[in-house]
């Protein structure tokens, strides 16, 4: 049930993918999500350096003999960061697969497929899913607007950027953005996906490294709560809306500069609320989804859940005659 080309490619057992989130996306998450079914991703850049990596591949090896991945972010960060060591690190350690995300991964792509490294970039138009296809990229992941963190600037929603990267490329795509439970599962296997990656839902569950008081805030907001920043820059983020992010986008209405603004933006003020609990301490990169969010369970009761009730959805388009067994 549910076996897609991704499925098949990644050797996992459903077709549901862990976002790889800055400073979130540790062993512990993604041993979870790998242990039910899904593909657990940690996140290169959480780590100061390319040995902390090294070591969370390790640990995650411990918790899992599933396949993960690790993302790599290629996006602008406020501090110099050199890619190719942790390149050598993920080669080394044998991990083989990788997500990378923002700028075009073509430099990387030799040293990725000579070490048979499956390669998934993650993008926001249908323009860089056809690079990412020509480069020779296995798979790609599309970011509709809904989603959390860098979101494009083109505004196309999953419902209709979907479908239209499916019709565009012919390697597997993966829907990211808005999706949450089982309803968005279906859809977006309907609309062409072959898999799903979802960040916000996992950041409420049990096995994510947050503070309590921030997952009982994910639980309370609706759809209504998240905002876009850094737009003026041309590299927009969703987050949930707090008082940094009103007092960024404040700044960007004066024409605020990229020195002015860094002292919000900086990572590492984000990580210092998912420690602390403490929700007016920085940007925290949040979708749209999370007003589908109401509970805070283990990861394997997501993922179970997701896949028992869109059975049930199938079982009741198929006695409303749109399936035919």
């Amino acid at each position: 049930m549910f076996k897609t080309r991704i499925t098949e490619m990644l050797g996992i057992e459903y077709p549901i993918i862990q976002g790889g989130m800055q400073w979130i996306s540790r062993a512990e998450l993604v041993g979870a999500v790998s242990n039910a079914g899904g593909l657990g991703i940690l996140s290169a850049l959480t780590f100061p350096s390319p040995e902390e990596l090294a070591a969370e591949i390790r640990k995650t090896k411990e918790l899992t003999d599933k396949p993960f991945g690790v993302n790599l972010s290629l996006a602008p960060t406020l501090r110099p960061v050199s890619y190719a060591p942790y390149i050598d690190v993920v080669v080394q350690e044998g991990v083989k697969i990788v997500e990378t995300a923002a700028r075009n991964p073509e430099p990387y792509m030799a040293q990725f497929k000579s070490a048979g490294i499956k390669v998934i970039h993650k993008c926001t138009a249908i323009r860089f899913a056809q690079t990412v296809e020509r480069i020779g990229c296995d798979a790609m992941s599309i970011d509709g607007f809904e989603c959390a963190g860098m979101s494009g600037e083109e505004d196309i929603t999953s419902l209709i950027l979907i479908p239209l990267t499916v019709d565009a490329v012919n390697i597997p795509v993966i829907a990211s953005g808005g999706f949450g439970d089982a309803r968005g599962f279906i859809a977006a296997l309907a609309l062409g996906a072959e898999g799903v990656n979802m960040g916000t839902r996992f950041m409420a569950t049990q096995e994510a490294p947050l503070h309590p008081m921030v997952k009982e805030r994910l639980i309370q907001t609706s759809e209504r709560e998240t905002t876009l920043v850094m737009r003026s820059l041309r590299n927009t983020e969703r987050v949930l809306k707090n008082q940094v992010a009103e007092k960024v986008i404040k700044m960007e209405k004066g024409s605020a500069t990229l020195e002015e603004l860094a002292p919000l933006l900086t990572g590492t003020k984000g990580k210092e609320l998912l420690e602390t609990g403490e929700l007016d301490k920085g940007l925290l990169a949040c979708g749209q989804v999370v007003g589908l969010i109401h509970d805070i369970p283990t990861v394997k009761e997501v993922i179970d859940s997701i896949i028992a009730e869109a059975k049930v959805i199938g079982q009741r388009l198929t006695s409303m005659g749109v399936f035919v067994p």
